[in-house]
């Protein structure tokens, strides 16, 4: 897994001038992704947000396998389904606005082996300290565009 301290490489997304399918490249790694037919594309890969949830699921797969082997437990396989949908806020700051909606992630992890109940909480604990998943919940995520030349 990457860490803060590697080398940035880019990822370059390009999308044609009628199609929604973007063809994504990082480093020697090519993938697609589209939208739906139901929504003006051509279903040639997974959406934008099936990348980002498998970017945080393959992320807290790989967090739960390094930790496993180093403590040596008995972890012998790791599932992580995840989920995304917008909902109701229930305790926000402006719940009195009609529509405050809220993104929701739901992930759920399946851990296969004979683990303990103390293994299980402990990594569903680690679970929650991926990378990805410390990047997009840590309020510090900062995205800045430029106009390349």
């Amino acid at each position: 897994m990457a860490t803060s301290d590697s080398a940035p490489q880019p990822v370059v997304v390009r999308v044609g001038p009628t199609d929604l399918t973007a063809d994504i490249h990082s480093g020697r790694h090519t993938w697609v992704a589209d939208e739906p037919l139901t929504v003006g594309g051509q279903d040639q890969g997974p959406t934008p947000y099936s990348l980002l949830l498998s970017a945080l699921g393959a992320c807290t797969a790989i967090t739960l396998r390094l930790y496993a082997s180093q403590k040596q437990w008995p972890l012998e396989g790791v599932e992580v389904s995840l989920t995304h949908q917008r909902v109701h806020r229930t305790d926000c700051d402006q719940c009195e606005q009609p529509g405050t909606m809220l993104d929701e992630i739901r992930k759920e992890l399946r851990l296969l082996g004979p683990l303990s109940v103390e293994q299980r909480q402990r990594l569903h604990s680690i679970s929650e300290k991926c990378p990805v998943q410390k990047t997009l919940t840590g309020g510090a995520l900062r995205i800045v565009t430029v106009i390349a030349e």
